[in-house]
């Protein structure tokens, strides 16, 4: 494969679509520019990039890393092991462009709703934000932009979609079928993220709806609002953004609400320029920045882990419904019978605006049915619908290739949960060696930016491999017990906290009632637990280096170390 060139102007101030502006910093010792060989003495032998001659068609490329997924985790994730000196690692993308849930999600009004400063990488915190929350062109500009500031384009391989992986003991990695042939790697790690299936509305009749019908997240932009009747189904996070984006351009609105949301005023004005030459002149001041938001989020994630606090912002909430909301009835309709933090935290300053415009509707009920044209709620509303928009969010549950992933006794990563996603601290699995799921089970919550957590997780993913090169040992599996300690441990906490306690139920919950999603304690106690590698809840295999390689697999003289086939992964699109 050749490597793209480094396109002109890729210096200091550079801009890079989207309003993102970046004081190219490279990364210490260069690292992001060199690569030792495949052999270097440094690397036990086995893991580097190389391509093995196969006795068949069939080439099996064998990688010290794999990493599932090109969005924010798996791109901090082929930073991270590049700075740590792995070089070897392939990121494997089924997608046309890199940027995971921020390519997919491409709906009117689409933005974050954590403040930009905070929903960055800290090792690139220097982007020139337009907005105090940055929309999704922004925001994949920003990610594109770091992939090119560290130059990842040989790391990148785009439109390889991963089938399946078994771990083979004997040879101690993981053996990937991919949409692009077989690869071989001593560490998998999974960074799809939990925003990545969509829950499709499934009703009787749907099949049959005379007009359009698309998922938030596969937003069909050849469809032409202007002018027709749109129905939205649901009332969460997406919904909250759309309705207000397309109201204006529609003849009606017609939204779904199944269960009243809480929703805070969203504080997003434009950053001026004035302000981003300020940060970048006065040293300290974005780490400033960044740690004020981060102690502001923290706050009221410790509203949510204690429900008589989250009164308070209950309180706020309902100032904000009233003073935006003045019918009284439709006030009522939007009024949650549910503690605040119990599901998603929505912010919006905009939304209740939307709601009551005239030929904006809202109808508290679950929708049942669709028949021809008409969409059917569990009250016995109907309502015309040229346009039908499924604002139902995500199967947060169900991970990609949880069924296709294969552990040590055979069994399949959604066979071992059976039904009840759980993992240690979120990030290794008991019987899958050398598996590192980023954003995993009960690591999240409803005020953390989820890239503070991604960020912890890299260093105990780092530090992992660190030991497995010192301890001369192939591969790492967490303990059952330590495991199972840890997630009792988790669930008990979660008792309490408005995430269960808070009288509703949510994404958090599978069907047996179980929360998977939410982390009970402080994000600073997660970031402790995760900064150091605690070998002693792990078992490790006995075989030491070199790996057990079939002699094809060392490269020859003159043999390329890179799949002459794979695809890069091009600019985003517009």
């Amino acid at each position: 494969m050749a490597v793209r060139p480094r396109r002109a102007g890729h210096g200091r101030g550079r801009t890079t679509g989207g309003g993102v502006r970046f004081g190219i910093r490279r990364p210490p010792n260069g690292s992001a520019r060199t690569a030792r060989g495949p052999w270097s003495p440094r690397r036990p032998p086995g893991w580097g990039v190389a391509v093995i001659p196969a006795q068949s068609a069939r080439t099996v490329r064998a990688v010290r890393a794999v990493v599932v997924g090109a969005g924010f985790s798996g791109i901090g994730a082929a930073v991270r092991l590049r700075e740590a000196g792995f070089n070897d690692v392939l990121v494997l993308e089924k997608g046309t462009q890199l940027g995971g849930t921020w390519r997919e999600n491409t709906y009117p009004g689409c933005a974050c709703d954590v403040p930009s400063t905070l929903y960055s990488y800290s090792f690139t915190p220097d982007a020139a934000w337009s907005r105090v929350f940055a929309g999704q062109r922004e925001i994949l500009a920003y990610l594109r932009a770091t992939a090119e500031r560290y130059r990842l384009d040989d790391m990148l391989r785009c439109r390889v979609q991963v089938l399946g992986a078994r771990w083979d003991g004997a040879a101690g990695r993981w053996l990937l079928e991919t949409s692009d042939g077989p690869y071989s790697a001593a560490v998998l790690v999974l960074a799809t993220g939990p925003w990545h299936v969509p829950r499709r509305l499934e009703v009787p009749g749907i099949e049959d709806f005379n007009g359009p019908t698309f998922h938030t997240a596969r937003w069909d932009h050849s469809v032409d609002l202007a002018g027709r009747r749109v129905t939205v189904v649901g009332s969460g996070a997406s919904a909250v953004q759309i309705v207000p984006a397309i109201e204006a351009q529609t003849s009606a609105v017609n939204l779904f609400q199944r269960t009243a949301q809480w929703v805070l005023p969203k504080p997003d004005v434009p950053v001026p320029a004035a302000f981003n030459g300020l940060l970048d002149r006065v040293p300290g001041a974005r780490g400033a920045l960044r740690a004020g938001q981060y102690a502001l989020q923290e706050g009221f994630g410790y509203a949510f882990r204690h429900p008589r606090a989250a009164r308070l912002l209950e309180a706020g909430a309902r100032a904000h419904l009233r003073l935006a909301v003045r019918d009284r009835q439709l006030r009522r309709q939007l009024t949650p019978d549910h503690q605040l933090g119990c599901k998603r935290l929505l912010t919006s300053s905009t939304f209740y605006r939307a709601l009551s415009q005239p030929h904006v509707r809202l109808h508290p009920t679950a929708v049942t049915a669709v028949r021809g044209n008409e969409v059917v709620g569990d009250d016995g509303t109907t309502v015309e619908t040229d346009v039908l928009i499924e604002a139902t969010g995500f199967r947060v549950g169900e991970l990609p290739l949880s069924k296709t992933l294969y552990g040590t006794d055979g069994r399949t990563l959604d066979e071992a949960w059976g039904g009840e996603p759980q993992a240690y601290l979120g990030t290794t699995a008991s019987g899958f060696p050398n598996l590192f799921l980023l954003l995993g089970p009960n690591l999240l919550g409803g005020s953390t930016s989820a890239i503070t957590v991604l960020e912890a997780q890299l260093t105990y993913l780092i530090a992992a491999l660190a030991h497995l090169d010192r301890s001369g040992h192939r591969a790492l599996d967490v303990r059952s017990a330590a495991q199972a300690a840890h997630n009792t441990a988790v669930q008990e906490a979660l008792a309490t906290t408005v995430y269960n306690a808070g009288g509703c139920t949510s994404y958090y919950f599978t069907s047996t009632g179980r929360n998977i999603f939410a982390w009970p304690w402080s994000t600073g106690r997660l970031v402790r637990r995760l900064s150091r590698f605690d070998a002693e809840a792990y078992t490790s295999d006995a075989p030491a280096w070199p790996l057990s390689l079939p002699a094809q697999a060392r490269p020859q003289p003159g043999e390329p170390t890179v799949a002459a086939n794979a695809d890069e992964c091009g600019p985003p699109p517009g």
